[in-house]
């Protein structure tokens, strides 16, 4: 592979050449950053020698060669004055032999050979040399095209409405560190990594920067959204790298939830642990990490045996935390005057080894858009208070510089996806709450609002691609999870709601600190206008992939979830309207009920309605449970090996609530995929689908009169089946990170002036 060394700074080109020439030479660079101290990028001066090796190192690319040759002209006067034994340049810039020359002149009587100048191919011919180093220094080589392109084709990155530039800007503003390693030789020890921590330190760009380097060894990489992106990705037959972000959540724990899916999260990890084709990188911060396991079994259970990685700023060492914002201020084209001002303020110190330094304060505070009407003056001040109150960055520009309409957008977004959402169902939710929120304050509004928001939030608040909206940064939902810490604000929004998952996660966000029942009564009853449109929205919306081809993808919440959802609004205001929109939905489901959609959730309404948690009787509850039976059994011929599973552990924990109909309808499942696993081991080639069989045999069959001997020959024959796949699947080395090491050196104030001293000079 060759580089043209275009995705480093300065700084780490400087790193690369000494670990490069120092290689080459069988010698040890001390490191020396650009500036008042002569120079000097790497020296080597032996104890009880007069050899003194000079190594500089100017990175041009894309510069014209005069101007490296004018660069060289001022350096003459420190190079006579250091006066080194072996004078030694290295430079991105492309060189013909001709230039190779004059810059031999230059330099004068200390360079003893024109091989002493190195050029970008040179520099590739070492590292292809001394692989080592390539693999040493990642953000060379995650910022190779190939390795870019192989993110950027990952068809499930669609969601986070990726871009090469993204991609390539991640990678640069990165810096290596000792937290890399470490975390990458826990996943490789356990397979499954959740790296935790607090929010901005840099979770997910450890992540990241961990898929994208499985990737470039040839992993797919499979970004999640939910877990049934994991169980529908897993292929077993090649290598795949699954990364969840923010898999508890992002601002809160949802605890109904995690309740519902904690056994299919333990279930994912334990399948994707023991595979040697596949490894699960999570993050969550700590907070609601421990607050998961303190509320979940499966998450606390000692069995699951899942590394932690705990990414505190305490991980990042001095130098680390100035590389960062060294690295955002070039990466970011903060304004030059800017750099400059900062520089010169002589504050950087204090800024690095600030008490709150926080890489995504950093991140907002070089950042061209949001900095562009600081003043020079102003400048290293406003970074130091951000440091002090970080919650400010988004107060003063949430309060004053931007109007109610756009204001009520952001709101909107609150309530989608996480992960953003597509711009046509974001204007259903937007038109209605701003038109709510604009007659309630007396607003003037307009149908051109929600364009015209977009148009001023871009680039500042929100960020659009493939026509997807999401938050420009994560700490902007932070700052919105306090300011809508309101119930009476919540109300109006609950009954502007037009969509019924964005309903369900207001909802969610409301009742999670169990306000007052009065007040919670009031909440509730604020649905009740989308309650009555449950029957109605559909719960599919058909896409266009390709000219002529037709698919189709969840629009709003399944039908049982809604079921479930009435059901609560009833039990906290007893509004016979809410029971009334439960039974039309049961009754006339709208685009019917769906296997993996809805029949666990079923089994879930079936098991809580006669034993409610809120103690009220629910006033269709015979007639409602009929229906469930009913449409669950009809389920149960189409649902899927897991489902089943755990469908069946569910039904037989609750036998008292469960009726004979049920029980048999299960019965006849579990021996009908009995016969149809017995049918399609011969053909299987998933080694996990394999495993599933097995677990399921073990588990489901004994419980339903299915014969020892039946099932001894079932588990045999499947284990047979394991043993040729990996007979005919040789197993493979996995990515070897082992050669990546950390910077340990001292790094002083003097260290910190010279890393920034170059800036003053673009």
């Amino acid at each position: 592979m060759s580089y043209t060394f275009s995705s480093l700074s300065p700084a780490d080109f400087e790193d690369l050449v000494r670990d490069l020439i120092g290689r080459e030479l069988a010698v040890r660079f001390e490191a020396f950053c650009a500036g008042p101290d002569g120079g000097i990028d790497g020296r080597h001066a032996p104890t009880n020698s007069p050899e003194l090796y000079v190594l500089q190192a100017k990175h041009f690319v894309g510069s014209t060669f005069p101007q490296l040759k004018s660069a060289m002209n001022r350096e003459r006067a420190s190079i006579d004055k250091l006066n080194p034994s072996r004078y030694l340049l290295a430079t991105s810039r492309r060189l013909t032999p001709p230039n190779k020359t004059t810059l031999s002149k230059i330099v004068g009587a200390s360079l003893i050979s024109e091989q002493d100048i190195f050029g970008p191919d040179d520099l590739n011919a070492l590292l292809r040399k001394y692989p080592e180093i390539e693999k040493s220094h990642i953000k060379l080589w995650l910022s190779s095209a190939a390795v870019l392109e192989s993110v950027l084709r990952s068809s499930t990155h669609a969601y986070a409405a990726i871009t090469r530039s993204d991609i390539e800007k991640k990678v640069r503003v990165y810096a290596h560190n000792a937290s890399f390693k470490e975390s990458a030789e826990k996943l490789e020890q356990q397979h499954v990594l959740i790296i935790s921590g607090p929010p901005g330190v840099g979770k997910t760009t450890l992540a990241e920067m961990l898929s994208y380097a499985y990737n470039s060894e040839g992993w797919k990489l499979v970004p999640m959204r939910n877990l049934e992106d994991g169980f529908n990705a897993i292929l077993d037959t090649g290598k795949q790298l699954f990364y969840f972000d923010d898999f508890l959540g992002k601002v809160a724990l949802d605890k109904r939830a995690l309740a519902h899916t904690d056994s299919d999260l333990a279930r994912l990890i334990n399948r994707i642990r023991e595979s040697p084709n596949a490894r699960f990188v999570l993050t969550t911060r700590a907070y609601i990490f421990e607050e998961a396991r303190s509320v979940s079994e499966h998450l606390a259970d000692q069995c699951l045996d899942v590394s932690k990685y705990i990414l505190d700023v305490e991980t990042y060492t001095r130098s680390i935390r100035a590389r960062i914002l060294y690295n955002h201020l070039v990466v970011a084209d903060t304004p030059k005057k800017l750099v400059k001002a900062l520089i010169t303020s002589e504050k950087i110190p204090m800024i690095v080894d600030h008490r709150n330094y926080n890489p995504r304060v950093v991140e907002w505070m070089t950042d061209r858009l949001r900095v562009r009407d600081v003043s020079p003056e102003e400048y290293a001040g406003d970074f130091l208070a951000a440091l002090e109150n970080p919650r400010d960055l988004w107060n003063t520009a949430f309060r004053t510089h931007i109007d109610d309409k756009c204001r009520h957008l952001l709101f909107a977004l609150f309530f989608c996806s996480e992960h953003g959402v597509q711009m046509d169902d974001l204007r259903v939710v937007y038109d209605s709450l701003h038109r709510v929120l604009s007659v309630h304050y007396g607003l003037a509004h307009d149908p051109k609002d929600f364009e015209e928001a977009l148009w001023i939030l871009e680039g500042g608040f929100i960020k659009i691609g493939n026509r997807r909206v999401s938050y420009i940064n994560p700490s902007l939902r932070d700052y919105l999870t306090e300011y809508l810490d309101d119930m009476v604000l919540l109300c109006k929004f609950a009954s502007s709601a037009r969509k019924i998952n964005w309903a369900q996660s207001l909802w969610n966000f409301g009742s999670r600190k169990n306000p007052p029942p009065p007040v919670l009564e009031q909440f509730a009853a604020a649905f009740l206008q989308i309650a009555q449109e449950f029957d109605k929205l559909p719960v599919w919306k058909q896409i266009r992939i390709r000219s002529s081809t037709i698919t189709k993808r969840t629009t709003d919440t399944a039908n049982a979830d809604r079921i479930a959802l009435l059901l609560n609004w009833w039990y906290h205001t007893e509004d016979q309207r809410f029971a009334d929109s439960a039974l039309k939905v049961m009754d006339k489901p709208v685009d019917g009920f769906d296997a993996s959609l809805d029949a666990k959730a079923l089994v879930r309404l079936l098991i809580e309605l006669p034993d409610p948690d809120y103690g009220k009787a629910f006033p269709y509850e015979d007639k409602l449970i009929g229906q469930i039976e009913t449409c669950l059994i009809d389920l149960l011929q189409s649902i899927n090996t897991d489902d089943l599973n755990t469908i069946s552990n569910a039904v037989q924990s609750a036998e008292s609530v469960i009726s004979t109909s049920v029980a048999e309808g299960i019965e006849c499942a579990v021996i009908e995929q009995v016969d149809e696993i017995m049918d399609n081991i011969a053909y299987e080639e998933s080694e996990f689908t394999l495993r599933d069989y097995i677990s399921f045999l073990q588990e489901c069959a004994p419980c339903y009169g299915i014969p020892n001997p039946i099932l001894d020959a079932a588990v045999s024959a499947i284990q047979d089946r394991i043993y040729e796949i990996e007979y005919e699947d040789p197993t493979f080395q996995p990515p070897d990170f082992r050669s990546l090491t950390s910077e340990s050196e001292e790094f002083d104030d003097e260290a910190i002036k010279n890393l920034f001293a170059p800036l003053l000079s673009d």
